[in-house]
């Protein structure tokens, strides 16, 4: 029997960083999916996660696995794929460090991904961003550093974790003010900032204080903001927003439908679909494409450059009976004159 535990470690020191050269956001979000499967994988086995074998981690329970984490723990086939990809990487890596589980790997790479639905992104109206933009009170340091964190999520369409990524090398505000985003993926992007961007993040810097970090945004403690931090603040202003605007209470707003409606704002104006992909900073077009899904323009551009077919002209003529009958009534009672 092949301990597991050596083997993990070494796909999170050496194959994800060094051989294939991830993000550490995609590091963490396998870490998460593996925490989970071990979790899963000690209380079927009745074992501790540190005395499982790879022998155990077999197809049968990898599909149990994924069958718990949408029967139990309610996750959609997007959140199951996810899970599925970072345990076909381990597997792959495997391969060539215990080739005796070639089978077994075999096995586990044949489970397919589950077929996901194509919705509609979830995005703001210009109000509701508005609304949003608005709610933080720019009379204190917590209120100007919400104000300038909102409008810099927005502005340049980040996520959450370039937004909380951001050095204070990255924000230049001379000559031209301009942003310097570390993209998923290792991919850097330099973004112009508008007047109303800049100035929000100008009051930011005026206020932040010298304290010794690197991150432009800071929390409570001085310390740098984490995702689960901007996530809170956000949601603090979104409630905030809803006495303004009511139909922000219809919503599920969170950091990514910034970036969306970030996105919709971009090709209303610009109608170039490369123009945002460059903005949001995507490896490939067709990521870019759901958002012509969404934008109602781009298809009443289509439907106006279009020759609509002619509707043949006629009049209802009564065929049946008592409609017959009806239709001659309407017509006596409007011969009748009135008294």
């Amino acid at each position: 029997m092949t301990a597991i535990a050596p083997h993990i470690t070494a796909f999170f020191q050496q194959r994800l960083p060094l051989e294939r050269g991830v993000s550490s956001n995609t590091s963490d979000s396998y870490a998460y999916a593996f925490k989970l499967l071990l979790a899963f994988a000690s209380e079927r086995l009745h074992a501790p996660p540190s005395q499982l074998t790879l022998e155990q981690i077999d197809a049968p329970l990898v599909l149990n696995f994924l069958n718990h984490l949408e029967t139990i723990r309610a996750n959609g086939p997007s959140s199951r794929n996810v899970r599925l990809a970072a345990i076909k990487s381990f597997m792959h890596f495997i391969e060539y460090r215990v080739p005796s589980a070639l089978e077994q790997v075999r096995c586990v790479m044949a489970i397919p991904s589950k077929k996901t639905e194509t919705r509609l992104v979830r995005h703001l109206t210009v109000e509701e961003m508005q609304a949003i933009l608005d709610a933080p009170a720019p009379t204190g340091w917590s209120g100007i550093r919400d104000r300038a964190m909102l409008h810099l999520c927005f502005a340049a369409g980040l996520r959450v974790s370039e937004l909380v990524g951001l050095r204070l090398v990255d924000a230049t505000l001379q000559p031209h003010a301009s942003l310097l985003v570390h993209g998923k993926g290792r991919r850097e992007r330099c973004l112009p900032l508008w007047k109303v961007t800049t100035a929000a993040l100008r009051a930011w810097l005026s206020v932040r204080g010298t304290v010794l970090v690197p991150e432009l945004f800071l929390n409570a403690r001085r310390e740098p903001m984490t995702r689960s931090g901007f996530e809170y603040i956000l949601g603090k202003h979104v409630q905030m927003a809803t006495k303004s605007c009511p139909s922000l209470s219809m919503k599920r707003v969170s950091p990514h439908v910034l970036r969306h409606t970030c996105a919709l704002t971009v090709l209303q104006a610009t109608k170039d679909l490369r123009k945002v992909s460059l903005w949001l900073g995507h490896a490939h077009m067709q990521t870019t494409e759901m958002y012509t899904r969404a934008d109602p323009s781009v298809k009443l551009e289509a439907l106006e450059s279009m020759i609509a077919p002619k509707l043949r002209s006629g009049r209802f003529k009564a065929t049946d009976a008592l409609i017959a009958s009806l239709a001659s009534r309407s017509v006596m009672r409007s011969t009748i004159p009135s008294r």
